[in-house]
């Protein structure tokens, strides 16, 4: 690779060793902390003020990379464009600008070598990247001139995956206010004036309990996309061998964690599969349409009543079985169209954020693809 020079990491980066003690100080800065920072993604979630803290902290200014030294594989870096302090479990990164951009920087601590060195180098309890492990990791650099063209293409993906976002965001807020409104019939769709009755859940929901069907394809339940194949989900498997005792949900079917439906882990079904024990599968009757209580039961103030009508002493334990559940009333459209028509709409707001997100997902696809190619020079760009 012509005009790229190896490097270890200490000749590119320092740690930056400014502290912050709020006992000692009086500037209120924003103070970051692992939770803060997004995996994968570079993306500030919020953030606290420093002098309600009450540990020493790192300083950081536009411009370093902040890097989460705990539990690495985790993927968290943050550039700021701002003065702040953050946890002592994050590296201030600071560039030396003779052989290294700051911005090129940001892209090389994200790239599968580094953090497969910054993995290898953690102990086993808890796992910390380790500095003087780091410091010696050679890497191969560009020319500055270089550098800064690849920041800049990368950059360009960013701001593409950060504009999808908020446009996301900007649904789900959407869809967030007209829940509000069209599931407790503060505004009706036009053409329907038919009545809005009380009703209880178990007159129109019944249980289904029907087990013994092993052969059946199992499924997961979940508090983002509902009812899913088991093998959708990216957690360890932990079902029993002996499925026997497993239950039969069908589409249509409403099924939900028995242990967090106080926090709105519910979804309906579109596939015949068998669910663990721990939920609880509803099979509507004629009066209602499975979608339309899908999205009411994520309105807030019916997962504030499914919190009520849970048995338990403490959050962890809280649980809200069928026979309690039946008792609960709501409000619905006597007019199983208007039921319909209500679902509906959520539903095509649901395709689009899906399709966005897509697009997002295919954008961060593309920028890994060619961060592999950029940052390591298999592909040379024009400066």
């Amino acid at each position: 690779m012509q005009g790229w020079k190896t490097y270890e990491l200490k000749e590119l980066v320092s740690l930056s060793k400014e502290k912050y003690n709020p006992k000692k100080e009086t500037e209120n800065l924003p103070c970051i902390e692992l939770e803060h920072i997004e995996g994968e993604t570079g993306r500030l979630l919020g953030h606290t003020n420093s002098l309600d803290q009450g540990s020493i902290k790192n300083r950081f200014k536009p411009g370093n990379v902040l890097y989460g030294k705990l539990r690495p594989y985790l993927r968290k870096f943050y550039f700021p464009n701002f003065e702040g302090v953050c946890s002592s479990e994050i590296w201030v990164l600071h560039n030396n600008e003779e052989k290294i951009h700051n911005k090129y920087l940001y892209y090389l601590v994200q790239t599968n070598r580094f953090n497969e060195n910054a993995n290898k180098s953690t102990g086993t309890k808890m796992p910390r990247a380790d500095w003087s492990f780091m410091s010696e990791i050679i890497f191969p650099i560009p020319p500055l001139n270089e550098q800064q063209k690849i920041a800049s293409i990368l950059s360009t993906w960013d701001k593409a995956i950060e504009l999808k976002e908020k446009l996301i965001e900007q649904k789900k807020e959407q869809k967030k206010g007209l829940m509000q409104k069209l599931l407790t019939g503060e505004v009706r769709l036009p053409g329907f004036e038919g009545e809005w009755k009380e009703v209880r859940l178990g007159s129109i929901l019944k249980e289904r309990k029907e087990t013994g069907f092993e052969q059946l394809e199992l499924l997961a339940i979940t508090s983002q996309k509902g009812v899913v194949r088991r093998t959708e989900v990216d957690i360890k498997d932990n079902s029993s061998e002996d499925k026997s005792k497993y239950k039969r949900i069908l589409p249509n079917d409403i099924g939900y964690n028995t242990m967090r439906m106080w926090q709105g882990v519910s979804g309906v079904s579109e596939y015949e599969g068998i669910v663990s024990p721990a939920y609880t599968i509803l099979k509507p009757t004629d009066k209602v349409y499975s979608y339309f209580m899908g999205y009411l039961f994520k309105l807030p103030t019916v997962v504030n009543l499914f919190k009520r009508y849970s048995q338990g002493l403490v959050s962890d334990t809280l649980n809200l079985k069928y026979e309690n559940l039946k008792v609960i009333k709501v409000f619905i459209p006597t007019d199983i169209n208007e039921q319909k028509s209500i679902a509906e709409l959520f539903l095509c707001i649901d395709k689009e954020i899906n399709i966005l997100q897509k697009e997002v997902d295919s954008f961060k696809q593309q920028k890994k693809g060619l961060m592999q190619l950029l940052l390591t020079g298999k592909v040379r760009v024009q400066v």
